[in-house]
């Protein structure tokens, strides 16, 4: 089978330093916010700006470890993020057990996570590139979205729970363990790394404009530039609604929190099961037009709540509508991820990763605070509608045309 294909023993630690990476931060779900307010009794200001300026910030902040990231080995890289990650959620506990904890410590250990997270994508993303036969990028992309899907499914209930009984640090502490042991994971995968090669030209580039390749190599590309575009405002739109929902649902309509738990939770599961899909798929009807056909469906969607009504009718709504929206995301976003690893050149993976991990963070941030405006003037009802339609429109952004040459067409679509 397509799904099972072995991908070899350094793939093999990859992915375990993935999986128990996700599970912990999955585990710590919302955990600053609930320290925000249950242990510095910050008000809703206060939170939100955690919330976005974590995310915009460290977005900024991360833009020159692109260009560093490229021209260094990637594990040594990927090791260096996962400790930075964990020292800086360390501190939290830390800082909380002397009483010293304040809420400008939570900002800026958001914005150190938030950057050490895109570069540690970037100097992933090459190199699982560098270790997968690109006939195998669909399968392994599957893979990591499969575990995320299931750590998004146990890990937010699961912390939930502790959070209850141990409070909110402890899960802190659990995802800054889970950094420790992926970096750990990632150093037994063992084996030579080659150093990068840069000429004389390139240093001067990296030093003064490569701070910017990563974009200019995007917009340059036929194929990249649209599902840059697709990829980020949709992201962008999915994300700026979330909060406007919690609102709808708890606030407006007096959902249950254990029934909006239940509306976002379940539907999780339609993301394992689109990312098990999705090397069948591809390997039945090619890349791109499960690209294009995953792509234009996951737009269809996010309409729907914007009908939500109270009661059973409306949750069973919400459901439907996020389970359908998952399980498109759970087909695009491994065929994506791989179609854009095939198509970005190898000495420009790691920026060009953090140029679209950047861009994708900062308009989260963005519009999240725009959809927040446009809420308080008109409604979180009407606010989800209007992303809703333009959603509509996002599909007209994916490549229509497959720049895939015809041999790697086949080496794609083959079924061993």
């Amino acid at each position: 089978m397509v799904a099972r294909r072995r991908l070899g023993r350094r793939f093999g630690w990859l992915w375990a330093a993935y999986a128990v990476s996700t599970f912990g931060t999955r585990l710590a779900f919302d955990a600053f916010a609930l320290i925000a307010i249950l242990v510095l009794h910050a008000g809703p200001a206060e939170v939100s700006v955690l919330a976005a300026a974590g995310l915009a910030v460290g977005a900024v902040v991360a833009v020159p470890l692109g260009p560093w990231v490229e021209f260094r080995r990637k594990r040594p890289v990927m090791v260096a993020m996962d400790l930075t990650r964990f020292v800086a959620l360390m501190s939290v506990p830390a800082a909380y057990a002397l009483g010293l904890l304040g809420f400008v410590q939570l900002l800026v250990v958001s914005v150190v996570v938030g950057a050490a997270d895109i570069a540690f994508n970037a100097a992933g993303g090459a190199y699982l590139k560098a270790i997968v036969r690109p006939e195998d990028l669909v399968v392994a992309s599957g893979r990591f979205e499969s575990t995320n899907w299931t750590a998004t499914v146990l890990g937010p209930p699961l912390g939930t729970a502790a959070i209850g009984f141990f409070g909110p640090v402890l899960t802190v502490v659990t995802d800054a363990v889970s950094h420790l042991l992926s970096a750990a994971g990632i150093r037994a995968i063992g084996g030579h790394e080659p150093q990068p090669v840069r000429a004389g030209t390139k240093e001067v580039r990296l030093r003064f404009g490569g701070l910017f390749e990563g974009w200019r190599y995007i917009l340059a590309h036929p194929a990249l530039r649209p599902l840059f575009l697709n990829t980020v405002l949709v992201s962008g739109l999915i994300m700026a609604t979330s909060p406007l929902l919690a609102v709808l649902m708890l606030g407006d309509l007096r959902f249950a929190p254990w029934q909006y738990g239940l509306a976002f939770g379940l539907p999780c599961v339609g993301g394992i099961i689109g990312s098990r899909l999705a090397p069948r798929l591809v390997s039945r009807f090619g890349r791109h037009r499960v690209m294009l056909t995953a792509g234009t469906l996951r737009a269809c969607w996010s309409l729907g709540p914007a009908f939500v009504r109270p009661g059973v009718a409306g949750l069973v709504l919400v459901i439907v509508v996020e389970f359908g929206l998952i399980t498109c995301m759970g087909v695009f976003n491994p065929v994506f991820a791989a179609y854009r690893l095939d198509r970005t050149a190898t000495d420009r993976v790691a920026r060009t990763l953090s140029a679209w991990s950047v861009t994708s963070k900062a308009t989260v941030a963005v519009m999240t605070g725009l959809w927040g405006l446009l809420a308080g003037i008109t409604g979180p009802r009407v606010a989800i509608a209007v992303a809703g339609l333009l959603m509509l429109l996002t599909p007209f952004l994916l490549p229509r045309h497959d720049h895939t040459p015809h041999h790697e067409r086949d080496l794609a679509r083959s079924p061993t």
